[in-house]
């Protein structure tokens, strides 16, 4: 399957980004075991250019033979239909190493794992401008670190979310780092990319473009867009939560002051609440939920768990696949306005799976709440034994009864889920990767060290199902 990224078929909803953008755990062990544009200089070592203005013309209209980036939205319909790999297995122990390993790298923050996007995939961003001085960074630590990192999702589907503004000739790497970087991430790493988002792209980019157009498949180039605003990332990442750096907030207002682009969402100034129907369930609190629907337990998760657990506990890759984008806000609109959903007559179980993780993710607290985020990273430093203990207590005692019930329903069919794990290929760990991000977060950005404390602690409620609810 072709993963095209081109523009979508849905009433040209991206017309506003453009190309032609301005110049300038263990199994049953321990829990926490494992895991104004800037100048530039085009004088680097290993690569040269040489892009006249001819080029930069040439390249701002080139996209129609297919081999260029593409500025557009999602594929024509919307859908991700790429086979899942038999292959897909568990995490190495590898991958579960410590963040210690790379605090030279992981200190300066250039890298962050922010959720999951609308059609429930995990979101990678990477901040140029957090990128220290190059005198100060080994760019090659910076691309094993990068490796690292995407070593832990790249057998789900994935974007990249790349700020492009702080690049500055005193921290760009080499242009041969980046040839090398696009050469030595192989098909696995590239395979399950879904989208690549360079926001504030400039001249820079388009040069870039130039050169390593020999290098570059035509099908990697469909999956590249740029997005000139950022509020045109609203279509396709929950942008609330990605935490956007403070220079990159301040350029994209400039930007806005200065050329006043069509801005498509609503200003009206009302907070969520306040805006929320009565029949709402994406968005809102549980406790809205149940005042409107007077029951615990949302229909829109007992819907999607009663569904997957009659038709998906054997198939393969479920919760790791995305799902066309177009019937996803569909059927999330005919929860929100109250209308029944039979899933059956969607064709694709990983509709339910992704709404169900939608649903978690959308919430306005997380299942698990803020209130615990700092005591569940902070199990790591305590004994198996001690653990146990003090998950029971934080469930029990801190989380809300209506949480606890919710979070009980849910866990208690992942376990089945793992019963099945020979054939459907998701095990309790990748589950936790799945799940993690989406059952708890902090109020501001999670770290790359934290996001492994979070998915081993769901691994560990996973595994540890009967003792901790039954018992």
């Amino acid at each position: 399957m072709d993963p095209d990224l081109s523009a979508s078929g849905e009433g040209n909803s991206q017309q506003h980004i453009q190309e032609d953008f301005p110049s300038d755990g263990n199994e049953d062990g321990h829990l926490f075991e494992s895991t104004e544009e800037p100048e530039f200089e085009f004088d680097e070592s290993g690569l040269e250019l040489a892009a006249d203005d001819g080029d930069i013309d040439y390249l701002a209209r080139e996209n129609s033979d297919g081999s260029a980036f593409q500025s557009g939205s999602i594929t024509p319909d919307g859908l991700i239909d790429e086979d899942f790999e038999k292959e897909l297995g568990t995490p190495s122990d590898a991958e579960e190493e410590d963040e210690g390993e790379f605090q030279d790298v992981a200190q300066h923050n250039i890298l962050e794992v922010v959720g999951d996007d609308v059609c429930g995939r995990k979101v990678i961003i990477f901040s140029s401008c957090k990128l220290p001085a190059s005198e100060k960074l080994d760019h090659q630590r910076l691309f094993l670190y990068l490796k690292h990192t995407l070593d832990q999702y790249v057998e789900n589907d994935y974007v990249i979310v790349y700020f492009h503004y702080g690049l500055t000739s005193k921290n760009k790497p080499k242009l041969s780092w980046l040839l090398q970087v696009y050469r030595e991430l192989d098909r696995k790493y590239k395979k399950n990319l879904k989208a690549l988002y360079l926001v504030h792209p400039t001249r820079f980019i388009k040069i870039l473009w130039n050169v390593f157009k020999p290098f570059i498949s035509a099908k990697f180039g469909r999956k590249v867009m740029y997005v000139n605003y950022l509020h045109e990332l609203k279509e396709h990442l929950h942008f609330d939560q990605l935490v956007v750096p403070e220079p990159v907030l301040q350029y994209d207002a400039k930007q806005v002051k200065s050329n006043k682009p069509p801005y498509p969402y609503s200003g009206d100034g009302l907070d969520i609440a306040t805006r929320a129907k009565q029949t709402q369930q994406f968005g809102v609190t549980l406790n809205h939920v149940r005042q409107n629907y007077k029951c615990v337990i949302p229909p829109v998760v007992e819907g999607s768990v009663e569904y997957l657990r009659a038709n998906a506990l054997d198939v393969e890759g479920i919760f790791r696949r995305s799902a066309n984008a177009r019937v996803l806000k569909e059927v999330q609109k005919k929860f929100n306005e109250g209308l029944p959903v039979d899933f059956s007559t969607e064709g694709d179980v990983h509709i339910a799976a992704v709404i169900l993780k939608t649903f978690l993710r959308e919430l306005q607290e997380p299942l698990l709440t803020f209130d615990l985020y700092q005591p569940v990273v902070r199990l790591h430093n305590q004994d198996e034994e001690r653990q146990m203990v003090e998950v029971k207590r934080m469930l029990r005692e801190e989380l809300p009864e209506d949480n606890y019930i919710v979070l009980k329903y849910i866990l208690q069919f992942l376990t089945e889920i793992v019963a099945h794990s020979e054939e459907n290929k998701m095990t309790s760990m990748n589950l936790s990767i799945v799940f993690g991000p989406n059952l708890l977060w902090p109020k501001g950005q999670a770290s790359l060290s934290s996001m492994g404390y979070l998915n081993s602690f769901t691994k560990y409620l996973i595994d540890h199902y009967r003792d901790l609810f039954e018992s």
